[in-house]
């Protein structure tokens, strides 16, 4: 059973399914894709509802200090674009983490990040779609078209607005109390983002081609008007005074970068990395790529450092303009600092608001396009049905995944609401990402190959153990409470505890996972200096198990109800139809 279950693919044999050009019945996918188009679809999925929609949510948690998130978040990132580019440049076919783990760790731990990536994707595309109808009735509103409240917020939204006594005039209660009565059910539903979920189905349905061109227009312009905001912005900022803001006073009157902590910056991650779960999405791309072994990982590396770039900038100019404590609750913080109230530039207002529709539609195409690739490549080994591996004659996509994506990203949009959706979905693209640089330490060294990405060779053997021991060393010096508060379990002191109004769990959890995390890289030190690991893989490995650490009890009871789910369909269906388990029963 143990050997089932960590069986894994060879990489000859990926490549040999890959490059089928008869696969799936329907012929291959075209190659149409070059180093511009990836770095340009990268760029389209990292930038939009992140920096347009939850940045203010992390700015507001963070306040200016969230800079030193993103640049965390970045290097976390740099990382694993070195794992990716590695793995991309070995298997170049499409899958993402999900091929690349079945190569490294085996069919069960393949499943799993398979199964975490439609989190990414799908799940993650329900918040960028209600995101969208958010700017897209708003910038309807500046031109005096009115949609009613019912028709473009969802029902869970306006529902617990009303169980939270909201003001009566916002515009959740009013839909609430406007809308049409279906028996006892109120018609609520969010109009726009489903609207939105049908049209980009459809669009990249149609063809890879197609989605390019207008993905790339959208880059452009997008890019354009994010650039206008950091130089506006930028220069309000110091022609107004308001340098200030970057150094507001805490709750005890102490002007600092980081006004809550940092474990205040720490608890804007969700919301950070949020904005980066599109990262993966070139790699799923590869067999639409014409040189897949040098344009991924170029195109990868290329549009991480734009974005990560754009991301400091833009969080600067936000938290010069408007202090972050105004950012509670505002989802459209772009055009949130040119308001009236704080900047007062009307048209800049405006203009934002038509980007961020330009920019959330191309983070929609990128995310639709990237889940029906994996559950082909899922399909091809044996884990979902054939179905799933159906190439179109004609438009050459892989049609029946295609559609099954715009139902799975449709109908959480009628059930749900956007707040459940975001934590949900950086967990698991934060998991992914650590089963991706681990899977490089699985799969042996390589001689260099001229035209292919090489990952550089940087022995771990004395250099991670020397990190840990001077993190560690930082940590426990200027941390200040950091460490006892990870391994004190002694809640005596704490009334509500004794009182019984929270449990062990609430209190400890967020402890276990620090001691988990130093505990893991304690073991990667000794680990490196068995077997020489290299050293971008390991701390890729480290940097998002760090990240991870920021995650609420909350998001972890979500995750593992999810991988739990997943477990099921895979020992009632996959385990034994598999191609992998057809080939041991011959």
């Amino acid at each position: 059973m143990a050997n089932s279950l960590f069986r894994k693919k060879k990489i000859e044999s990926i490549l040999a399914e890959g490059a089928d050009d008869a696969h799936g019945g329907g012929g291959s996918l075209k190659r149409v894709l070059t180093v511009k188009d990836l770095t340009f679809f990268g760029i389209a999925a990292i930038i939009g509802a992140g920096s347009f929609s939850s940045l203010g949510d992390a700015v507001f948690k963070g306040g200016p200090g969230v800079v030193v998130l993103f640049i965390i978040t970045g290097i976390a990132c740099a990382f694993t674009a070195f794992c990716y580019s590695e793995f991309a440049s070995r298997i170049p076919v499409a899958g993402s983490a999900y091929t690349y783990s079945y190569a490294s760790f085996g069919e069960l731990f393949a499943w799993i990040i398979g199964w975490a990536l439609i989190m990414e994707y799908s799940i993650g595309n329900v918040y960028v779609s209600f995101s969208w109808s958010d700017y897209f009735t708003s910038f309807l509103h500046k031109v005096n078209i009115h949609i009613p409240d019912y028709l473009c917020t969802s029902y869970r939204e306006a529902q617990k607005a009303v169980e939270a006594g909201a003001d009566p005039s916002s515009d959740l209660v009013k839909a609430w109390n406007t809308a049409p009565m279906l028996g006892s059910l109120r018609f609520i539903v969010d109009l726009p983002a489903l609207v939105i979920n049908l049209l980009i189905t459809y669009l990249v349905f149609r063809g890879i081609k197609e989605s390019r061109n207008f993905s790339n227009a959208m880059v452009i312009l997008k890019l354009a008007i994010v650039a206008l905001v950091i130089i506006v912005g930028g220069a309000l900022v110091f022609s107004n005074g308001l340098s200030f803001n970057w150094t507001p006073a805490n709750d005890a009157g102490v002007k600092s970068f980081m006004p809550n902590g940092f474990s205040g910056v720490m608890a804007a991650v969700s919301g950070v990395f949020f904005a980066y779960i599109g990262f993966d999405a070139v790699s799923v791309l590869a067999e639409e790529s014409k040189n897949p072994q040098r344009d991924l990982p170029r195109g990868m590396i290329l549009s991480l450092v734009i974005c990560t770039t754009v991301y400091i900038l833009l969080s600067l100019v936000l938290t010069g303009a408007v202090h972050f404590k105004n950012f509670a609750g505002v989802g459209d913080p772009l055009a949130f600092i040119f308001e009236e109230q704080n900047l007062n530039v009307g048209w800049m207002q405006l203009l934002v608001s038509i980007c961020a529709v330009v920019a959330m539609t191309s983070v929609l195409l990128v995310f639709q396009m990237g889940q029906p690739r994996i559950w082909m490549s899922m399909s091809r080994d044996g884990l979902l049905p054939s179905v799933f591996q159906k190439i179109h004659p004609k438009y050459k996509t892989p049609s029946f995944a295609t559609i099954v994506t715009g139902i799975v990203v449709g109908l959480p949009i009628i059930f749900t609401d956007k707040s459940f959706v975001i934590d949900f979905t950086s967990i698991a693209t934060l998991f992914a990402f650590v089963l991706v640089c681990g899977g490089v330490l699985l799969i042996p060294r390589r001689e260099k190959q001229p035209g292919r990405f090489n990952m550089p060779y940087i022995n771990a053997q004395f250099t991670y153990p020397l990190i840990i021991a001077v993190a560690i060393f930082l940590f426990a010096k200027y941390g200040g409470t950091y460490f006892s508060d990870a391994f004190n379990f002694d809640f005596s002191g704490n009334a509500d505890y004794n009182e019984g109004k929270v449990s062990f769990m609430d209190l400890a959890t967020p402890n276990i996972s620090v001691i988990v995390f130093w505990a893991i890289c304690i073991l990667l030190s000794i680990l490196s200096m068995i077997k020489k690991y290299s050293l971008i893989p390991v701390m890729g490995v480290t940097t998002c198990l760090y990240l991870l650490t920021g995650m609420t009890k909350a998001n972890w009871a979500w995750f593992l109800g999810w991988l739990a789910l997943g477990l099921v369909i895979y020992f009632l269906y996959g385990i034994n139809k598999s191609k992998l388990a057809t080939a041991e029963k011959k």
